[in-house]
């Protein structure tokens, strides 16, 4: 009986084990219920099939780029095409590109390195919380005025009163609020500090406009100006100031503090300046300002920049220059105007090398005692200090003379 029982279960199991072996029609419907399901590996010709990789933009180039044959050919000029695709670039994400003009190689500058002149410098202004034109108007020249090869001759062009201007330039790139910080009554005496460390020769100081002030801030830079000559007795100082919204007074109270160089920017041409500079600046205004110092000191230098590239026609700069000319200004500079960021205005035209050096002589030959022009030069780069320099040294050295003179002369007579 159990024998029976037992031929029995292995006949059901075996049955059961038959009905569960799955046929040809039935296999896939086996797989989804008792295991996952495993794809097959490809087979070779599979493999072969499979599209390649997608060409980068970078191969794509090098493919449709110039052969060597188009490097060992003689120079010939380029097709307009081609010469316009040098001379350009498109920016932007796709769809969206923009085409640019490219910087010309001459506008091109070294990154600022890690040199012991440049390092030295940062740390003494911020350490002595000053700010300088050079950073906040994101100077071309500041590699080359900071990492100067000796301490003399490093340059930076401190920038007072803060690094808030109550005035926006569609040119400039300082900060800009109509109620900026107030005054650092420390500032005078750190300046003087500052420039007593460094122990240079010749000096430049810059301001912010402090349209929010009475005086325009006059008296503060008065001061700083002072304590610098009292630190320093034989450095010369240069100021590139600010209209002080026309007040006179507050120009002749500065011009009278110790300066040895006013300079005031008109910036553009008289037609330009209310696209350019900001609503409460004037061309006429400027010229006021630089007769003022003048007419206060004789002996000062007076001193403008202009840039090109804004628009300006040809005979806008001369008769710009003339005018300049009739305020007995001595010194002027043209530079390259460059757009700081997108929100600012662009830029009209490249002025080429040759040009600047063309304005440079017709400024020398109606009179100016001094011109410095090209394409990366700035109101206060150290181009032309040199030059005033030395023409300081000789008007200081001929005074001297001529006091001595009197002296002697006064001294026979008794």
């Amino acid at each position: 009986m159990a024998s029976s029982i037992s031929h029995a279960r292995c006949w059901i199991v075996s049955a059961s084990c038959k009905s569960l072996t799955p046929t040809k029609s039935t296999t896939s419907h086996f797989h989804r219920a008792f295991a996952t399901t495993v794809d097959s590996p490809p087979n070779a010709s599979s493999q072969s099939t499979k599209p390649s990789r997608t060409p980068t933009r970078f191969i794509d180039k090098l493919n449709t780029g110039p052969s060597f044959a188009d490097f060992v050919t003689p120079d010939a000029p380029l097709p307009p095409s081609e010469a316009y695709e040098i001379r350009t670039a498109q920016v932007g994400p796709e769809g969206k590109k923009k085409t640019i003009t490219r910087l010309p190689e001459w506008l091109k500058t070294p990154i600022p390195a890690g040199n012991e002149n440049y390092k030295k410098i940062k740390n003494d202004l911020r350490g002595l919380n000053l700010h300088t034109v050079c950073e906040e108007a994101r100077c071309p020249n500041i590699s080359d005025c900071w990492g100067g090869s000796s301490k003399s001759a490093a340059t930076a062009t401190i920038m007072l009163m803060g690094d808030t201007c109550t005035r926006g330039c569609r040119f400039c790139a300082v900060k800009t609020s109509r109620t900026p910080p107030p005054l650092d009554v420390h500032e005078p005496e750190n300046t003087a500090e500052a420039l007593r460390r460094w122990g240079l020769g010749y000096v430049v100081l810059t301001t912010v406009d402090r349209d929010d002030l009475i005086d325009g801030g006059a008296r503060h830079l008065a001061e700083t100006i002072m304590k610098i000559k009292q630190k320093s007795p034989t450095m010369l100082v240069e100021l590139l100031s600010g209209d002080f919204d026309g007040k006179l007074d507050m120009v002749k109270l500065v011009a009278n503090s110790g300066l040895d160089v006013f300079a005031h920017n008109i910036e553009t041409v008289e037609g330009l300046t209310p696209y350019v500079r900001d609503r409460r600046a004037n061309f006429r205004k400027s010229l006021d300002v630089l007769r003022a110092a003048k007419e206060a000191r004789p002996d000062l230098i007076t001193k403008t920049s202009m840039m090109l590239g804004l628009g300006e026609q040809e005979e806008e700069i001369w008769d710009a220059l003339k005018e300049l000319r009739k305020n007995n200004v001595d010194v002027v500079t043209f530079g390259q105007y460059m757009r700081p960021t997108r929100r600012h205005m662009a830029v009209h035209e490249y002025v080429t090398p040759d040009q600047f050096e063309l304005w440079r002589q017709r400024a020398l030959d109606m009179g100016f005692l001094y011109c410095a022009s090209g394409p990366l030069v700035r109101s206060s780069y150290k181009a032309g200090e040199a030059f005033i320099e030395n023409v300081l040294k000789k008007r200081a050295a001929k005074r001297n003379e001529v006091i001595g003179a009197q002296v002697l002369e006064s001294a026979d007579r008794l």
